[in-house]
């Protein structure tokens, strides 16, 4: 088990260290790019094309109907035995960590780099952008709704089909679980 929010902030996490990993690769052997209408136009513009992403990474976790995942956070099934399934201090965010995927955005980052143009070993800074919106987002609905929303499978508590996440009591701050 592991939390969605948590999930979601390591994944943009580990596009960040995928950016900084595939730039040093390929500005390494390629040199860094060069801008003709200076380098803070291109930053200007790199930051508005991040903004726009993020703002798209909120419709997805937006209750649209066809689009966004929010109305499947209403239908989070609670948890019956939140302190058997619940992972512990620290544990839970190691089943966070997706090995592969930060594989895939670096080499990725690094084949479109030195192979087709250098800006690309910075593209996984978009997911970056998309996952930190949707992170804010939920851990938003999870204080306006008091409720933590996990993702994960528990034998004894199976999910419906049209379900994939489960949801726990927001405890308060200073409680046994924060000890």
């Amino acid at each position: 088990m592991f939390r969605y929010v948590h999930y979601e902030v390591t994944c943009a996490l580990l596009a960040v260290c995928a950016a900084l990993v595939s730039a040093g690769v390929v500005f390494g052997v390629e040199g860094a790019p060069e801008t003709p209408g200076g380098v803070g136009r291109a930053i200007a513009l790199g930051l508005t094309y991040l903004v726009l992403v993020a703002g798209f990474g909120v419709l997805t976790v937006s209750r649209i109907k066809w689009f966004g995942e929010g109305r499947d956070f209403d239908k989070a099934v609670p948890l019956q035995e939140p302190a058997a399934v619940l992972p512990t201090r620290g544990k839970e965010y190691r089943n966070c960590v997706n090995v592969l995927l930060f594989v895939f955005l670096a080499a990725s980052a690094v084949g479109g780099g030195l192979f087709w143009e250098r800006d690309l070993a910075l593209f996984p800074l978009i997911f970056a952008s998309a996952w930190s919106a949707r992170a804010w987002w939920v851990s938003r609905w999870e204080r306006r709704h008091g409720l933590l929303l996990w993702n994960g499978r528990i034998r004894t508590q199976p999910l419906a089909d049209d379900q994939y996440l489960y949801s726990s009591v927001r405890q308060p701050e200073g409680s046994a679980r924060d000890a």
